[in-house]
């Protein structure tokens, strides 16, 4: 398959000055565990053949291949603002990255954790986001809004949109993470459940996600509700790796440019 197949958000989709996608696994030239577009930097896959992936996610956004530009995940709640590319082995440590720069793509990568595209078409402000169990947690998702903000934003016309993400019937936790959630609130005992015929909670990180992204007064908010995990044929998922003994794992990513 020679065409990239990204999923969108329909709330961003209406909005004239914004282009975004949600990539899935087809349309690159990747092959084995990486078939097709794995555009993960710090996977082992053949590097020119992640370059190529990416560079196609950036056609496909209307932009050039050194305009899509990523950070070094680490699972934090680090915001940083991004007014032009930077150099591949020069990215910052970071969990989301905001920009009022037309042109240039904000990429997040993953492979189960939940990726957040977000736009002030009206301030001409866009977001991407990283949020994995950790950084949602700490709270990326609000640096996210409020270096927003800074460029001008109004959390109030903030479209969100949370992309595919291992879904809770496929998210198997420990007590202790559990526990590590309810000591931050009890209320989010409400995120964890035991299905039926399993021994231990399962966790719903795109409802947790979606809740904390509510609860910052956006004005709108919405999820795709795809599954990471069960979507082979469409999507990477590192736990779906880990469960099968494979040494690595592909990543897709979901990108948002300013027109």
């Amino acid at each position: 398959m020679t065409d990239v197949a990204p999923i969108e958000a329909a709330n961003l989709s209406g909005l004239r000055r914004i282009s975004h996608g949600f990539f899935t696994r087809q349309g690159g030239i990747s092959a084995g565990i990486y078939a097709s577009l794995n555009c993960g930097l710090g996977s082992r896959d053949d590097i020119a053949a992640v370059l190529e992936n990416r560079s196609r996610v950036a056609r496909h956004l209307g932009t050039a291949a050194g305009r899509l530009v990523s950070v070094y995940q680490v699972h934090s709640a680090e915001a940083v603002t991004v007014t032009s590319p930077w150099e591949r082995d020069s990215a910052p440590e970071a969990d989301a990255m905001v920009s009022s720069t037309p042109g240039l793509a904000i990429g997040v990568l993953t492979a189960d954790c939940a990726p957040v595209l977000l736009a002030d078409e009206r301030a001409g402000v866009v977001a991407g986001a990283h949020a994995g169990w950790r950084g949602a947690l700490a709270g990326v998702l609000d640096e996210t809004v409020s270096q927003m903000e800074a460029l001008g934003a109004d959390r109030r016309h903030i479209t969100a949109a949370i992309g595919p993400a291992i879904s809770a019937g496929a998210y198997e936790v420990g007590d202790e993470f559990k526990a590590r959630f309810i000591a931050d609130d009890i209320e989010n005992a409400a995120y964890f459940s035991i299905p039926h015929g399993a021994g231990s909670p399962h966790f719903d990180l795109p409802r947790y996600v979606f809740d904390r992204l509510s609860s910052l007064g956006l004005g709108q908010v919405a999820t795709l509700d795809v599954c990471t995990y069960s979507e082979e044929s469409r999507l990477f998922s590192y736990r779906r790796a880990v469960h099968r003994g494979e040494d690595d794992y592909g990543r897709q990513i979901s990108a948002i440019l300013l027109g």
